[in-house]
């Protein structure tokens, strides 16, 4: 029997509070720590090495690639790549993992039958 066939809808407040509660929402809860955690670690340490190179290793950062482009100026824009390409991977985990559960969820706090 789910929530909503127990009497979900009384108390708006409990409601919320059996939602949080439910195996369902703390699954959901896992699965955004599990891609989010780790990702935003590695995307700040890889940020950190920018930034340290920048100002520890200037040697290293302005030797020139090929014309006026430099390790920085590379290692600066695959900055911007890489935020696009965690978007990216986010939209894909998202799509797949967490939007599932979250329609299940709503779809029983809302008492709509699928």
């Amino acid at each position: 029997m789910s929530d909503t066939e127990q009497g979900l809808g009384s108390d708006p407040e409990s409601d919320w509070e059996k939602v949080q509660a439910s195996p369902e929402f703390t699954e959901l809860r896992r699965r955004l720590r599990v891609f989010v955690f780790p990702v935003s670690a590695l995307f700040l340490l890889w940020y950190l090495l920018y930034v340290l190179l920048a100002d520890y290793a200037t040697a290293f950062m302005g030797t020139k690639l090929f014309g006026n482009i430099t390790v920085g100026l590379v290692f600066g824009l695959l900055q911007f790549v890489s935020t696009f390409v965690i978007t990216g991977l986010y939209v894909r985990y998202a799509n797949r993992k967490l939007d599932p559960l979250a329609d299940k969820i709503r779809h029983e706090v809302e008492g709509i039958e699928r």
